[in-house]
């Protein structure tokens, strides 16, 4: 069976066996999928670093019927995130970022607004480094593209906020003031959202608040 070919973002990887690796990721085309990358976990093997958590790549795997896990071939990067772990904090943002994503997409469902919101979230930190503006933007955004985002019940200023970054590209947004208590009641609510749709704590959530 030929492969495909899509623009990807890795989002999370478990060990499997002694040297292969299951890869969640995020495609363009079709969705949230998992994958079985052989040898992956071998110093010479044909991924590289491209398996790194939300890399985008562009990936070729196999796809057959009937089955859930595909067969990963081989991954091209496109953008690599390891200019990013410098900061602890975007470190701890890209573990949210992709966490969320991973928890909230449902499997083989197009998505690519959820696609060009991963990419337009990791270039805004490329290019501006400011992290919670990111975060936040990203929160609000993975409910409202979920379906799951009720009706806002905070402060007159935190609704202005949210309404600014539901119609505003994240490169466009007004600068303000960014810290720990800028907008804390809405960074507080959109995580307690996603919480209560995954059914758990997010591992990532006392990192943020802890920021």
């Amino acid at each position: 069976m030929p492969a495909r070919v899509s623009e990807t973002f890795i989002l999370r990887t478990y060990p499997l066996r002694e040297s292969d690796l299951i890869v969640s990721f995020l495609t363009r085309d079709q969705g949230k999928l998992r994958g079985v990358a052989r040898r992956a976990r071998r110093p010479k093997n044909s991924f590289g670093s491209g398996l790194e958590r939300l890399t985008e790549v562009r990936l070729s795997y196999f796809q057959r019927e009937n089955r859930e896990l595909v067969s990963l071939d081989s991954c091209e990067i496109i953008r690599s995130q390891f200019d990013l772990m410098k900061s602890y904090e975007a470190g701890v943002a890209l573990d949210f970022v992709a966490e969320v994503s991973e928890q909230m997409l449902p499997p083989a469902e197009p998505n690519e607004r959820f696609f060009r919101l991963l990419r337009a979230i990791l270039s805004f930190l490329h290019s501006d480094g400011a992290v919670w503006p990111a975060v936040t933007y990203f929160s609000l955004w993975a409910v409202r593209l979920s379906g799951i985002l009720p009706e806002m019940r905070m402060s007159e200023e935190s609704q202005t906020i949210a309404m600014e970054m539901l119609t505003t590209p994240v490169a466009d947004l007004s600068p303000r003031e960014w810290g720990k208590s800028t907008a804390s009641d809405l960074r507080r609510f959109l995580v307690r959202q996603i919480e209560d749709h995954v059914e758990r704590r997010l591992v990532t959530s006392p990192l943020l608040e802890a920021l």
